[in-house]
């Protein structure tokens, strides 16, 4: 191997020979090392030595960015470490291991509760939950999102901002800050303007900081006293869930009247087919053209128990007439032309002009729901009927493990219970021939 000592001009004018994919030029001033030209025109400092019998070679850098004199330094420092019994690519990477784990150490730090956040959310969508064993919903997921929004978003209908989710103040500040006299400051503050929202936010906010303290990137970082201190769990405000309210047998003439006057079609069968069913505002919403069996008298509606098959209710001779009037514009039931996704966004204000025409209290779209529940005791229908049409969760054990109610049972039932309505609201309806069996004669 033969060596020449390194000049400028040397260096400079060193290239690899055509043909050939990397040509060496080597020093004789400084054991090892070497000028590495490719075919390509790169130019690069190597170090090269025998180690424990073996070659090892090791690139100091590039040629345009390091002096000869530099390069030669350099290499004088991989020889006494090779004479020293210590490999050069091992210590090198121990180095870069250990700037890594420095930095890695300097990002936990300076980690947010909102970088930390996001991640969470992502494993929120993602994994099973241990409660469930079953994916979280969306509606879940949309509240941990909500509770942290910053607010000042104009919001989708009407006019006006958002408001900022009770969270929202946390995020910007580092994990390593989130202590419990932090907490308990926030909390005293979220407790006095929104007591409810604030109890629920420190709900999620406790299931976060747990989470974050299994989590590689984050723990240790947050202390456990920040959410179970007796400083932060003595201002946590006690939840009180809203009483909400039901239509009264004696109402039901005036809102059948009113809501059947609505000048929008779509609105009014919503309503009533949501009261009908007792079924959730966004699982009615999100009825499909596809889930409504006319012929064997079914709705397919989706389930916040049964997140993945979804529950089959009967479809009452009443609203099946109430459905089939309706125009099939799109995929959707209940289709709207102006919403973004194709079907009814917000049927509140279509329910506020009908209780309003009748006079009658205000009442929210889950209200119904309660209505459906509460009424359906006039016509002693069995409570477990009454809570799978609706798609309770079973709350005994005799229903959770040995009833199996056929749909034929429940369509009994149900058409019980709609007749019941209809006469209460003197409605008159008779059910095509094919119904004969679930014929009722309602009122005049």
């Amino acid at each position: 191997m033969a060596k020449v000592n390194f000049t400028a001009v040397r260096v400079a004018s060193f290239k690899c020979p055509d043909g050939k994919s990397q040509a060496f030029l080597w020093d004789g001033k400084s054991p090892g090392l070497g000028l590495r030209a490719t075919a390509a025109g790169a130019r690069s400092y190597i170090f090269q030595a025998k180690f424990h019998s073996q070659t090892i070679r090791v690139t100091i850098g590039d040629a345009r960015t390091w002096s000869i004199d530099e390069a030669q330094e350099r290499a004088r420092t991989l020889h006494i470490m090779v004479d020293s019994g210590i490999d050069p690519r091992e210590h090198a990477a121990e180095q870069r291991a250990a700037h890594e784990v420095r930095q890695a150490e300097v990002r936990r730090q300076e980690a947010t509760v909102g970088d930390a956040w996001s991640i969470y959310l992502k494993y929120l969508g993602s994994a099973i939950s241990p409660k469930t064993k079953k994916p979280r919903s969306s509606r879940y997921l949309a509240d941990h999102r909500a509770l942290a929004a910053p607010g000042g978003t104009p919001v989708k209908r009407g006019k006006g901002k958002t408001v900022r989710g009770p969270l929202a103040p946390l995020m910007c500040l580092k994990l390593s800050d989130l202590t419990a006299e932090r907490v308990a400051s926030w909390l005293e503050v979220e407790s006095a303007e929104r007591p409810t929202n604030a109890a629920h936010a420190y709900r999620l906010l406790k299931a976060f900081i747990r989470w974050s303290a299994g989590h590689d990137d984050f723990s240790g970082i947050v202390g456990s006293d920040a959410w179970q201190s007796s400083k932060v769990t003595g201002l946590v405000p006690q939840s009180k869930a809203k009483q909400g309210g039901t239509l009264q047998r004696e109402q039901l003439p005036a809102w059948f009247k009113a809501v059947r006057e609505l000048d929008n079609p779509v609105a009014s069968a919503y309503l009533q087919a949501t009261l009908l069913c007792g079924a959730r505002r966004e699982e009615m919403a999100a009825l499909k053209w596809a889930d409504v069996d006319f012929v064997w008298k079914s709705l397919h509606l989706s389930d916040k128990v049964e997140t993945q098959t979804g529950r089959d209710i009967p479809l009452p001779p009443y609203l099946s007439a109430l459905l089939a009037a309706l125009p099939r514009r799109n995929e959707w039931v209940f289709s709207s032309l102006t919403s973004e996704d194709g079907k009814i966004a917000e049927p509140r204000f279509s329910h506020n002009r009908a209780l309003a025409a009748a006079g009658l209290p205000h009442l929210t779209i889950h209200d119904l729901r309660r209505s459906f529940g509460t009424l359906s005791e006039w016509v002693e229908c069995p409570i477990g009927i009454v809570a799978q049409i609706q798609g309770h969760k079973p709350s005994a054990l005799a229903e959770k493990h040995y009833r199996r109610r056929p749909l034929d049972l429940l369509r009994m039932w149900h058409a019980r219970i709609e007749a019941w309505m209809l006469e209460q609201a003197a409605i008159e309806f008779a059910p095509p021939q094919a119904e004969r069996g679930l014929k009722v004669v309602t009122a005049a």
